[in-house]
Protein backbone atom coordinates (compact mmCIF):
# COMPACT_ATOMS: atom_id res chain seq x y z
CA UNK A 1 0.00 0.00 0.00
CA UNK A 2 1.12 3.59 -0.63
CA UNK A 3 3.31 5.12 2.09
CA UNK A 4 2.49 8.75 1.24
CA UNK A 5 0.65 11.25 3.41
CA UNK A 6 -2.82 10.43 4.65
CA UNK A 7 -5.10 12.19 2.17
CA UNK A 8 -8.41 11.07 3.69
CA UNK A 9 -9.36 10.07 7.23
CA UNK A 10 -12.61 9.09 8.91
CA UNK A 11 -12.47 9.70 12.67
CA UNK A 12 -15.22 8.00 14.71
CA UNK A 13 -17.84 8.85 12.08
CA UNK A 14 -21.47 8.00 12.84
CA UNK A 15 -24.24 8.36 10.29
CA UNK A 16 -27.90 7.42 9.98
CA UNK A 17 -31.01 8.55 8.14
CA UNK A 18 -33.11 7.14 10.97
CA UNK A 19 -31.55 7.13 14.44
CA UNK A 20 -32.95 3.65 15.05
CA UNK A 21 -31.20 2.31 11.94
CA UNK A 22 -27.49 3.26 12.02
CA UNK A 23 -25.46 2.91 8.86
CA UNK A 24 -22.02 3.79 10.28
CA UNK A 25 -21.11 3.51 13.96
CA UNK A 26 -17.84 5.19 14.97
CA UNK A 27 -16.22 4.30 11.65
CA UNK A 28 -12.50 5.06 11.52
CA UNK A 29 -10.01 4.48 8.71
CA UNK A 30 -7.39 6.33 6.68
CA UNK A 31 -6.34 6.39 3.03
CA UNK A 32 -2.89 7.47 1.87
CA UNK A 33 -1.93 9.40 -1.25
CA UNK A 34 -1.69 7.32 -4.44
CA UNK A 35 -3.37 4.31 -2.78
CA UNK A 36 -5.75 2.09 -4.76
CA UNK A 37 -8.55 1.16 -2.37
CA UNK A 38 -11.66 -0.99 -2.75
CA UNK A 39 -14.78 -0.52 -0.62
CA UNK A 40 -16.58 -3.83 -0.15
CA UNK A 41 -19.69 -4.80 1.77
CA UNK A 42 -23.16 -6.25 1.43
CA UNK A 43 -25.75 -4.47 -0.71
CA UNK A 44 -27.15 -1.67 1.44
CA UNK A 45 -24.23 -1.70 3.91
CA UNK A 46 -23.40 1.96 3.21
CA UNK A 47 -20.72 1.95 0.50
CA UNK A 48 -22.25 4.83 -1.44
CA UNK A 49 -22.86 6.64 1.88
CA UNK A 50 -19.07 6.68 2.39
CA UNK A 51 -18.70 8.45 -0.96
CA UNK A 52 -21.40 10.98 -0.10
CA UNK A 53 -19.70 11.77 3.21
CA UNK A 54 -16.39 12.32 1.40
CA UNK A 55 -18.09 14.67 -1.07
CA UNK A 56 -19.73 16.53 1.80
CA UNK A 57 -16.41 16.99 3.60
CA UNK A 58 -14.78 18.22 0.37
CA UNK A 59 -17.37 20.96 0.02
CA UNK A 60 -18.39 19.84 -3.46
CA UNK A 61 -21.12 22.17 -4.65
CA UNK A 62 -24.65 20.77 -4.65
CA UNK A 63 -25.28 21.94 -8.21
CA UNK A 64 -22.51 19.62 -9.41
CA UNK A 65 -23.47 16.53 -7.38
CA UNK A 66 -27.06 17.19 -6.35
CA UNK A 67 -28.29 14.85 -3.61
CA UNK A 68 -24.81 13.33 -3.40
CA UNK A 69 -23.38 15.07 -0.31
CA UNK A 70 -23.84 14.15 3.35
CA UNK A 71 -22.50 15.31 6.72
CA UNK A 72 -21.69 12.98 9.65
CA UNK A 73 -24.09 12.87 12.60
CA UNK A 74 -20.95 12.82 14.76
CA UNK A 75 -17.25 12.35 14.19
CA UNK A 76 -15.19 14.00 11.46
CA UNK A 77 -14.10 13.40 7.88
CA UNK A 78 -10.66 14.94 7.25
CA UNK A 79 -9.32 15.69 3.77
CA UNK A 80 -5.66 16.69 3.37
CA UNK A 81 -5.12 20.34 2.37
CA UNK A 82 -8.53 20.50 0.74
CA UNK A 83 -7.58 17.84 -1.82
CA UNK A 84 -9.90 17.87 -4.82
CA UNK A 85 -12.45 15.06 -5.16
CA UNK A 86 -13.92 13.71 -8.39
CA UNK A 87 -16.60 11.06 -8.63
CA UNK A 88 -17.64 8.73 -11.43
CA UNK A 89 -21.25 7.85 -10.64
CA UNK A 90 -22.68 4.42 -11.42
CA UNK A 91 -25.86 5.85 -12.98
CA UNK A 92 -26.29 8.94 -15.12
CA UNK A 93 -28.55 11.41 -13.22
CA UNK A 94 -31.75 12.00 -15.17
CA UNK A 95 -31.36 15.77 -14.86
CA UNK A 96 -28.59 15.54 -17.47
CA UNK A 97 -30.59 13.59 -20.07
CA UNK A 98 -31.55 16.67 -22.08
CA UNK A 99 -28.00 18.11 -21.91
CA UNK A 100 -25.68 17.87 -24.87
CA UNK A 101 -22.26 16.33 -24.25
CA UNK A 102 -20.73 19.81 -24.15
CA UNK A 103 -23.32 21.10 -21.68
CA UNK A 104 -22.86 18.03 -19.49
CA UNK A 105 -19.10 18.51 -19.15
CA UNK A 106 -19.49 22.23 -18.51
CA UNK A 107 -21.31 21.32 -15.29
CA UNK A 108 -18.13 19.65 -13.99
CA UNK A 109 -16.61 23.07 -13.29
CA UNK A 110 -17.71 25.95 -11.10
CA UNK A 111 -16.10 28.44 -13.47
CA UNK A 112 -16.33 28.70 -17.25
CA UNK A 113 -13.55 26.81 -19.08
CA UNK A 114 -12.71 28.47 -22.38
CA UNK A 115 -10.76 25.40 -23.52
CA UNK A 116 -13.54 22.98 -22.58
CA UNK A 117 -13.67 21.33 -26.01
CA UNK A 118 -9.95 20.48 -25.88
CA UNK A 119 -10.32 19.17 -22.34
CA UNK A 120 -13.17 16.91 -23.49
CA UNK A 121 -11.14 15.67 -26.45
CA UNK A 122 -8.18 14.85 -24.21
CA UNK A 123 -10.25 12.97 -21.65
CA UNK A 124 -12.10 11.06 -24.40
CA UNK A 125 -8.73 9.72 -25.56
CA UNK A 126 -8.20 8.34 -22.06
CA UNK A 127 -11.57 6.54 -21.97
CA UNK A 128 -11.41 5.54 -25.65
CA UNK A 129 -14.53 7.37 -26.72
CA UNK A 130 -15.58 9.59 -29.58
CA UNK A 131 -18.86 11.40 -30.14
CA UNK A 132 -20.24 14.70 -31.45
CA UNK A 133 -20.42 17.28 -28.66
CA UNK A 134 -23.97 18.29 -29.60
CA UNK A 135 -25.38 14.78 -29.08
CA UNK A 136 -27.81 14.52 -26.17
CA UNK A 137 -26.99 12.39 -23.14
CA UNK A 138 -30.31 10.51 -23.38
CA UNK A 139 -29.26 9.11 -26.77
CA UNK A 140 -26.28 7.09 -25.49
CA UNK A 141 -26.16 3.39 -24.64
CA UNK A 142 -25.38 2.12 -21.15
CA UNK A 143 -21.77 1.35 -22.07
CA UNK A 144 -21.32 4.79 -23.61
CA UNK A 145 -22.80 6.43 -20.52
CA UNK A 146 -20.32 4.48 -18.38
CA UNK A 147 -17.47 6.04 -20.37
CA UNK A 148 -19.04 9.50 -20.10
CA UNK A 149 -19.40 9.17 -16.33
CA UNK A 150 -15.75 8.17 -16.00
CA UNK A 151 -14.62 10.97 -18.29
CA UNK A 152 -16.66 13.45 -16.23
CA UNK A 153 -14.68 12.47 -13.12
CA UNK A 154 -11.30 12.50 -14.89
CA UNK A 155 -11.74 15.86 -16.59
CA UNK A 156 -11.60 17.48 -13.16
CA UNK A 157 -8.13 15.95 -12.54
CA UNK A 158 -9.02 15.12 -8.92
CA UNK A 159 -6.53 14.27 -6.17
CA UNK A 160 -8.94 11.57 -5.02
CA UNK A 161 -10.93 9.71 -7.67
CA UNK A 162 -14.11 7.99 -6.46
CA UNK A 163 -15.53 5.35 -8.81
CA UNK A 164 -18.91 3.76 -8.16
CA UNK A 165 -19.36 0.52 -10.16
CA UNK A 166 -17.22 1.77 -13.08
CA UNK A 167 -17.33 -1.51 -15.04
CA UNK A 168 -21.12 -1.66 -15.25
CA UNK A 169 -22.13 -1.82 -18.94
CA UNK A 170 -18.53 -1.73 -20.18
CA UNK A 171 -17.52 -4.33 -22.75
CA UNK A 172 -14.37 -6.44 -22.26
CA UNK A 173 -12.20 -3.98 -24.16
CA UNK A 174 -13.50 -1.11 -22.04
CA UNK A 175 -12.88 -2.97 -18.78
CA UNK A 176 -9.34 -3.91 -19.80
CA UNK A 177 -8.55 -0.33 -20.77
CA UNK A 178 -9.99 1.04 -17.52
CA UNK A 179 -7.96 -1.48 -15.51
CA UNK A 180 -4.74 -0.43 -17.22
CA UNK A 181 -5.53 3.24 -16.72
CA UNK A 182 -6.20 2.84 -13.00
CA UNK A 183 -3.01 0.84 -12.48
CA UNK A 184 -1.05 3.75 -13.92
CA UNK A 185 -3.10 6.54 -12.30
CA UNK A 186 -0.72 8.48 -10.06
CA UNK A 187 -3.30 9.75 -7.60
CA UNK A 188 -5.62 8.16 -5.05
CA UNK A 189 -8.41 5.90 -6.32
CA UNK A 190 -11.27 4.52 -4.21
CA UNK A 191 -13.56 2.08 -5.99
CA UNK A 192 -16.90 0.46 -5.25
CA UNK A 193 -17.39 -2.56 -7.49
CA UNK A 194 -18.78 -6.08 -7.44
CA UNK A 195 -16.46 -7.22 -10.24
CA UNK A 196 -13.96 -9.27 -8.25
CA UNK A 197 -11.53 -9.96 -11.10
CA UNK A 198 -11.42 -6.28 -12.06
CA UNK A 199 -10.77 -5.22 -8.45
CA UNK A 200 -8.02 -7.74 -7.91
CA UNK A 201 -5.94 -6.32 -10.75
CA UNK A 202 -5.11 -3.01 -9.08
CA UNK A 203 -6.31 -3.02 -5.45
CA UNK A 204 -3.69 -2.68 -2.70
CA UNK A 205 -6.10 -2.28 0.20
CA UNK A 206 -9.72 -2.90 1.18
CA UNK A 207 -12.22 -1.10 3.39
CA UNK A 208 -14.83 -3.65 4.45
CA UNK A 209 -18.17 -2.32 5.70
CA UNK A 210 -19.58 -4.75 8.24
CA UNK A 211 -23.36 -4.57 7.91
CA UNK A 212 -23.78 -6.06 11.40
CA UNK A 213 -21.36 -3.97 13.50
CA UNK A 214 -21.67 -0.84 11.29
CA UNK A 215 -17.88 -0.50 11.52
CA UNK A 216 -15.29 -0.15 8.76
CA UNK A 217 -12.47 -2.71 8.83
CA UNK A 218 -9.26 -1.87 6.99
CA UNK A 219 -7.16 -4.56 5.29
CA UNK A 220 -3.92 -4.51 3.30
CA UNK A 221 -3.55 -6.70 0.22
CA UNK A 222 -5.21 -7.40 -3.10
CA UNK A 223 -8.91 -8.19 -3.26
CA UNK A 224 -8.74 -11.99 -3.24
CA UNK A 225 -6.12 -11.92 -0.48
CA UNK A 226 -8.46 -9.87 1.70
CA UNK A 227 -11.35 -12.27 1.05
CA UNK A 228 -9.08 -15.05 2.35
CA UNK A 229 -8.06 -12.93 5.35
CA UNK A 230 -11.71 -12.38 6.31
CA UNK A 231 -12.53 -16.09 5.90
CA UNK A 232 -9.49 -16.96 8.02
CA UNK A 233 -10.53 -14.47 10.70
CA UNK A 234 -14.01 -16.00 10.92
CA UNK A 235 -12.54 -19.51 11.15
CA UNK A 236 -10.10 -18.52 13.94
CA UNK A 237 -12.81 -16.80 15.96
CA UNK A 238 -15.16 -19.75 15.60
CA UNK A 239 -12.38 -22.14 16.65
CA UNK A 240 -11.48 -20.02 19.69
CA UNK A 241 -15.10 -19.89 20.83
CA UNK A 242 -15.53 -23.63 20.32
CA UNK A 243 -12.57 -24.32 22.59
CA UNK A 244 -13.80 -21.86 25.22
CA UNK A 245 -17.29 -23.39 25.11
CA UNK A 246 -15.78 -26.85 25.67
CA UNK A 247 -13.74 -25.56 28.63
CA UNK A 248 -16.78 -23.80 30.10
CA UNK A 249 -18.95 -26.91 29.89
CA UNK A 250 -16.22 -29.11 31.40
CA UNK A 251 -15.80 -26.73 34.35
CA UNK A 252 -19.56 -26.36 34.85
CA UNK A 253 -19.86 -30.13 35.08
CA UNK A 254 -17.12 -30.20 37.71
CA UNK A 255 -18.70 -27.31 39.62
CA UNK A 256 -21.97 -29.25 39.81
CA UNK A 257 -20.10 -32.26 41.14
CA UNK A 258 -17.77 -30.55 43.65
CA UNK A 259 -20.23 -27.94 44.97
CA UNK A 260 -22.09 -30.63 46.92
CA UNK A 261 -18.92 -31.87 48.63
CA UNK A 262 -17.37 -30.36 51.70
CA UNK A 263 -14.15 -28.54 52.62
CA UNK A 264 -11.55 -28.26 49.85
CA UNK A 265 -13.97 -29.48 47.21
CA UNK A 266 -16.20 -26.43 47.73
CA UNK A 267 -13.20 -24.13 47.42
CA UNK A 268 -12.27 -25.87 44.16
CA UNK A 269 -15.83 -25.39 42.90
CA UNK A 270 -15.60 -21.67 43.69
CA UNK A 271 -12.31 -21.42 41.77
CA UNK A 272 -13.85 -23.23 38.80
CA UNK A 273 -16.78 -20.79 38.80
CA UNK A 274 -14.28 -17.91 38.50
CA UNK A 275 -12.59 -19.67 35.59
CA UNK A 276 -15.97 -20.18 33.89
CA UNK A 277 -16.74 -16.47 34.25
CA UNK A 278 -13.30 -15.58 32.80
CA UNK A 279 -13.78 -17.90 29.81
CA UNK A 280 -17.25 -16.49 29.17
CA UNK A 281 -15.74 -13.00 29.23
CA UNK A 282 -13.12 -14.09 26.68
CA UNK A 283 -15.74 -15.31 24.19
CA UNK A 284 -15.50 -13.19 21.04
CA UNK A 285 -18.19 -11.89 18.73
CA UNK A 286 -17.50 -13.94 15.63
CA UNK A 287 -17.34 -11.78 12.53
CA UNK A 288 -20.31 -12.67 10.36
CA UNK A 289 -19.83 -13.01 6.64
CA UNK A 290 -22.06 -11.17 4.15
CA UNK A 291 -25.42 -12.81 3.63
CA UNK A 292 -25.91 -14.59 0.33
CA UNK A 293 -29.31 -15.18 -1.22
CA UNK A 294 -30.51 -18.79 -1.20
CA UNK A 295 -31.18 -20.82 -4.34
CA UNK A 296 -34.41 -19.86 -6.07
CA UNK A 297 -36.54 -20.83 -9.06
CA UNK A 298 -38.05 -18.46 -11.62
CA UNK A 299 -41.32 -20.20 -12.61
CA UNK A 300 -42.17 -19.86 -16.29
CA UNK A 301 -45.47 -19.13 -17.96
CA UNK A 302 -46.90 -22.15 -19.77
CA UNK A 303 -46.53 -21.39 -23.49
CA UNK A 304 -46.43 -23.76 -26.46
CA UNK A 305 -46.31 -21.33 -29.41
CA UNK A 306 -43.71 -18.90 -30.75
CA UNK A 307 -42.60 -16.45 -28.06
CA UNK A 308 -40.73 -13.86 -30.16
CA UNK A 309 -40.25 -13.12 -33.86
CA UNK A 310 -37.33 -10.96 -35.02
CA UNK A 311 -37.36 -9.90 -38.69
CA UNK A 312 -35.06 -6.87 -38.48
CA UNK A 313 -32.88 -5.04 -35.97
CA UNK A 314 -31.44 -1.56 -35.77
CA UNK A 315 -27.64 -1.26 -35.73
CA UNK A 316 -25.78 1.96 -34.97
CA UNK A 317 -23.27 2.85 -37.69
CA UNK A 318 -21.46 6.20 -37.65
CA UNK A 319 -23.96 7.51 -35.10
CA UNK A 320 -26.89 6.59 -37.37
CA UNK A 321 -29.34 3.75 -36.88
CA UNK A 322 -29.45 1.34 -39.82
CA UNK A 323 -32.07 -1.43 -40.19
CA UNK A 324 -30.72 -4.92 -40.91
CA UNK A 325 -32.79 -7.98 -41.86
CA UNK A 326 -32.77 -10.93 -39.48
CA UNK A 327 -34.95 -14.03 -39.38
CA UNK A 328 -35.28 -15.52 -35.89
CA UNK A 329 -38.01 -17.24 -33.92
CA UNK A 330 -37.78 -17.97 -30.22
CA UNK A 331 -39.70 -20.68 -28.35
CA UNK A 332 -39.64 -22.04 -24.79
CA UNK A 333 -36.04 -22.82 -23.79
CA UNK A 334 -34.70 -20.64 -26.61
CA UNK A 335 -31.60 -18.86 -25.27
CA UNK A 336 -30.47 -15.92 -27.39
CA UNK A 337 -27.38 -13.90 -26.54
CA UNK A 338 -26.96 -10.56 -28.30
CA UNK A 339 -23.36 -9.39 -28.58
CA UNK A 340 -21.46 -6.41 -29.99
CA UNK A 341 -19.37 -3.47 -28.77
CA UNK A 342 -20.70 -0.61 -26.65
CA UNK A 343 -22.84 1.79 -28.65
CA UNK A 344 -23.91 -0.60 -31.39
CA UNK A 345 -27.53 -0.72 -30.21
CA UNK A 346 -27.95 -3.77 -27.95
CA UNK A 347 -29.85 -2.02 -25.15
CA UNK A 348 -31.95 -0.08 -27.67
CA UNK A 349 -32.93 -3.34 -29.34
CA UNK A 350 -33.99 -4.87 -26.02
CA UNK A 351 -35.96 -1.79 -25.01
CA UNK A 352 -37.79 -1.62 -28.35
CA UNK A 353 -38.57 -5.32 -28.15
CA UNK A 354 -39.95 -5.04 -24.61
CA UNK A 355 -42.02 -1.93 -25.34
CA UNK A 356 -43.17 -2.91 -28.82
CA UNK A 357 -41.59 0.20 -30.37
CA UNK A 358 -39.98 -1.68 -33.27
CA UNK A 359 -41.87 -3.22 -36.18
CA UNK A 360 -38.95 -5.63 -36.71
CA UNK A 361 -39.39 -7.35 -33.37
CA UNK A 362 -42.60 -8.81 -32.03
CA UNK A 363 -43.51 -10.59 -28.81
CA UNK A 364 -46.52 -12.85 -29.24
CA UNK A 365 -49.61 -11.40 -27.58
CA UNK A 366 -50.22 -12.88 -24.15
CA UNK A 367 -46.59 -13.61 -23.33
CA UNK A 368 -45.59 -12.13 -19.96
CA UNK A 369 -42.21 -10.38 -20.07
CA UNK A 370 -39.72 -10.08 -17.23
CA UNK A 371 -37.36 -7.24 -18.15
CA UNK A 372 -34.13 -6.46 -16.27
CA UNK A 373 -33.11 -2.98 -17.40
CA UNK A 374 -29.54 -1.98 -16.65
CA UNK A 375 -30.70 1.38 -15.25
CA UNK A 376 -33.85 -0.01 -13.55
CA UNK A 377 -35.98 2.44 -15.55
CA UNK A 378 -38.82 -0.11 -15.51
CA UNK A 379 -39.22 0.19 -11.74
CA UNK A 380 -41.51 2.82 -10.24
CA UNK A 381 -39.23 4.53 -7.72
CA UNK A 382 -42.22 6.10 -5.94
CA UNK A 383 -43.83 2.75 -5.15
CA UNK A 384 -43.08 0.92 -1.95
CA UNK A 385 -41.07 -2.28 -2.37
CA UNK A 386 -44.17 -4.21 -1.21
CA UNK A 387 -46.36 -2.62 -3.90
CA UNK A 388 -43.70 -3.23 -6.55
CA UNK A 389 -43.84 -6.94 -5.78
CA UNK A 390 -47.62 -7.02 -5.39
CA UNK A 391 -48.29 -5.49 -8.82
CA UNK A 392 -46.58 -8.36 -10.70
CA UNK A 393 -47.61 -11.28 -8.49
CA UNK A 394 -49.70 -13.86 -10.32
CA UNK A 395 -51.14 -15.23 -7.08
CA UNK A 396 -50.77 -12.35 -4.62
CA UNK A 397 -50.94 -12.91 -0.89
CA UNK A 398 -49.45 -10.92 1.94
CA UNK A 399 -47.50 -13.92 3.21
CA UNK A 400 -46.06 -14.77 -0.21
CA UNK A 401 -45.00 -11.19 -0.92
CA UNK A 402 -43.09 -10.88 2.35
CA UNK A 403 -41.56 -14.37 2.03
CA UNK A 404 -40.33 -13.66 -1.51
CA UNK A 405 -38.88 -10.31 -0.48
CA UNK A 406 -37.06 -11.91 2.46
CA UNK A 407 -35.60 -14.55 0.13
CA UNK A 408 -33.83 -11.70 -1.69
CA UNK A 409 -32.71 -9.95 1.53
CA UNK A 410 -35.52 -7.40 1.26
CA UNK A 411 -36.54 -7.31 4.91
CA UNK A 412 -39.99 -6.41 6.20
CA UNK A 413 -38.52 -3.03 7.10
CA UNK A 414 -37.28 -2.44 3.53
CA UNK A 415 -40.63 -3.57 2.13
CA UNK A 416 -42.23 -0.42 3.55
CA UNK A 417 -39.65 1.86 1.93
CA UNK A 418 -39.86 3.41 -1.53
CA UNK A 419 -38.04 1.62 -4.33
CA UNK A 420 -36.02 4.79 -4.97
CA UNK A 421 -34.49 4.56 -1.48
CA UNK A 422 -32.93 1.14 -2.16
CA UNK A 423 -29.27 0.78 -3.08
CA UNK A 424 -28.62 -0.17 -6.70
CA UNK A 425 -27.80 -3.72 -5.63
CA UNK A 426 -31.08 -4.01 -3.73
CA UNK A 427 -32.96 -2.76 -6.80
CA UNK A 428 -31.32 -5.57 -8.76
CA UNK A 429 -32.45 -8.16 -6.22
CA UNK A 430 -35.93 -6.63 -6.31
CA UNK A 431 -36.05 -7.33 -10.06
CA UNK A 432 -35.33 -11.03 -9.45
CA UNK A 433 -37.95 -11.16 -6.69
CA UNK A 434 -40.45 -9.71 -9.19
CA UNK A 435 -39.59 -12.42 -11.74
CA UNK A 436 -40.28 -15.13 -9.17
CA UNK A 437 -43.76 -13.72 -8.48
CA UNK A 438 -44.53 -12.79 -12.08
CA UNK A 439 -43.87 -16.20 -13.72
CA UNK A 440 -42.87 -14.70 -17.10
CA UNK A 441 -42.78 -16.50 -20.43
CA UNK A 442 -39.83 -14.39 -21.63
CA UNK A 443 -36.87 -12.95 -19.74
CA UNK A 444 -35.16 -9.93 -21.33
CA UNK A 445 -31.92 -9.43 -19.41
CA UNK A 446 -29.84 -6.32 -20.09
CA UNK A 447 -26.64 -6.63 -18.04
CA UNK A 448 -28.32 -8.70 -15.29
CA UNK A 449 -25.15 -8.74 -13.16
CA UNK A 450 -25.03 -4.94 -12.85
CA UNK A 451 -24.83 -3.79 -9.22
CA UNK A 452 -25.20 -7.35 -7.86
CA UNK A 453 -22.85 -8.59 -5.12
CA UNK A 454 -20.53 -11.21 -6.65
CA UNK A 455 -21.57 -13.69 -3.92
CA UNK A 456 -25.11 -13.78 -5.37
CA UNK A 457 -24.08 -14.26 -9.00
CA UNK A 458 -23.62 -18.07 -9.12
CA UNK A 459 -27.07 -18.49 -7.55
CA UNK A 460 -28.66 -16.07 -10.01
CA UNK A 461 -26.88 -17.75 -12.93
CA UNK A 462 -28.25 -21.14 -11.86
CA UNK A 463 -31.80 -19.76 -11.59
CA UNK A 464 -31.55 -18.29 -15.08
CA UNK A 465 -30.05 -21.50 -16.47
CA UNK A 466 -32.87 -23.57 -14.93
CA UNK A 467 -35.58 -21.21 -16.21
CA UNK A 468 -37.80 -22.98 -18.75
CA UNK A 469 -39.09 -19.97 -20.70
CA UNK A 470 -37.31 -18.02 -23.46
CA UNK A 471 -34.33 -15.78 -22.68
CA UNK A 472 -32.73 -12.85 -24.49
CA UNK A 473 -29.48 -11.86 -22.80
CA UNK A 474 -26.96 -9.04 -23.08
CA UNK A 475 -23.99 -9.35 -20.72
CA UNK A 476 -20.34 -8.32 -20.74
CA UNK A 477 -19.39 -10.64 -17.87
CA UNK A 478 -17.93 -13.83 -19.44
CA UNK A 479 -17.72 -15.79 -16.17
CA UNK A 480 -21.47 -15.24 -15.67
CA UNK A 481 -22.41 -16.05 -19.26
CA UNK A 482 -20.40 -19.29 -19.06
CA UNK A 483 -22.77 -20.52 -16.33
CA UNK A 484 -25.87 -20.09 -18.54
CA UNK A 485 -26.66 -22.48 -21.38
CA UNK A 486 -27.15 -20.48 -24.59
CA UNK A 487 -28.19 -21.92 -27.93
CA UNK A 488 -28.36 -18.89 -30.25
CA UNK A 489 -26.25 -15.77 -30.80
CA UNK A 490 -26.98 -12.53 -32.62
CA UNK A 491 -23.79 -10.56 -33.34
CA UNK A 492 -24.71 -6.98 -34.22
CA UNK A 493 -21.10 -6.23 -35.20
CA UNK A 494 -21.36 -8.75 -38.05
CA UNK A 495 -24.48 -6.97 -39.33
CA UNK A 496 -22.90 -3.52 -39.34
Amino acid sequence: MSQGNVVLRFDQVCFHYDQNKPILNEASFSVRENAKITIMGQNGAGKSTIFKLILGAAGVKEDITADMTLKPISGKVHILNKASIGIGLQVMPKRFFEHTVLEYFETAFTEKKYNIEKLIKDVFEVVQFETPLDKKIKDFSGGQLARLLLAYALIQEPDVLLLDEPTNNLDTEGINHLTGFLMGYEKTVIVISHDANFLNCFTDGVLNLDVYSKKVEQYVGDYFDVIEQIAGQIEREQRKNAQLEKNIQDRKDKVNFFSHKGGKMRKLASKLRDEVAEDEENMVDVKRDDKTIRNFIIPSQQWSDIVVKISSVGVIKKNEKVSKKVEMKLFNRSRLRIIGPNGIGKSTLLRELATGESEGTQITEGVKVGYYQQDFAGLDFEQTVYDSLMEVAEDPSNEKIYATGAHFLLTSELMRNKVGSLSEGQKGLLCYARFVLQKPGLLILDEPTNHINFRHLPIIAKAIDDYEGAIILVSHMPEFVDQVTLNETLDLEELR
